[in-house]
């Protein structure tokens, strides 16, 4: 094998090592709602965190469904630039009863549509608030989103369990978040969910930060290996 082979397979086992890393960043970013917990029976305000994957087109509209079985008596958002939002009301297939009150007509849809120059860009993030309540005294609520692109494309987030490619957005409430070690975090005041929001985002940007610092480590690593191998055939030729 020449030198010009060596370096080249070396190079290619370094790019290699990287692409594989850079996937895993790339695939971690969902539409998620945050906080993903709330106490039955209170108004919320959660914020639905919509990426764009895309590296050649944009997002020009989010849709969130809100399950019939378990609706929100008030839905009400609040206004983004540049973005149209919609509520959907529809009569329910069956009426509801929560608390004292008997819930016939509720919000089942809520849609955000871009202005033309407001669509997400590639790594861009935009937030979408919207104030619920009261809370239904359930188990969870799946949020089912459909993200759509300006190239046609749609990408449903409607997937369950952990290794879901596209999992839904959840709102916890009397369950138990699968990645909460705290059995009383659905029960705790607003400032406790705050706190796990704020140790939430902690972890991920450090687990980012040593994904990315492996990355360099990998690139550093491949230089040195391509380095050695001249020095080794050069002192091969003296």
């Amino acid at each position: 094998m020449n030198k010009r082979t060596l370096i080249t397979a070396t190079v290619a086992v370094g790019a290699g090592a990287l692409l594989a890393l850079a996937a895993p960043l790339a695939a971690s970013a969902h539409v998620e709602v945050t906080p993903n917990t709330a106490a039955a029976g209170t108004y919320a305000d959660i914020t639905f965190r919509v990426p764009t994957e895309s590296a050649t087109a944009t997002t020009t509209k989010v849709e969130v469904d809100i399950p019939a079985a378990t609706p929100f008596p008030s839905v009400s958002y609040v206004a983004v630039p540049g973005w149209d939002t919609e509520l959907v009301t529809e009569t329910l297939p069956k009426p509801v009863k929560e608390d004292k009150t008997t819930i016939t007509e509720a919000v089942t849809k809520v849609i955000w549509t871009a202005q033309p120059g407001s669509e997400i860009k590639e790594s861009e993030i935009r937030q979408f608030t919207l104030s619920v309540g009261a809370v239904p005294d359930t188990g969870k609520i799946v949020l089912n989103a459909v993200q759509t692109y300006s190239d046609g494309s749609v990408v449903e987030w409607t997937g369950t369990g952990e290794s879901a490619d596209h999992p839904s957005p959840v709102l916890y409430v009397n369950d138990k978040p699968a990645a909460e070690h705290d059995a009383d975090a659905v029960s705790a005041p607003a400032a406790a969910h705050d706190s796990e929001a704020a140790a939430s985002s902690s972890a991920s940007s450090s687990d980012t930060l040593a994904r990315v610092l492996g990355i360099g480590g990998l690139v550093v690593g491949a230089v040195g290996v391509v380095l050695s191998v001249v020095t080794l055939r050069r002192k091969a030729t003296v």
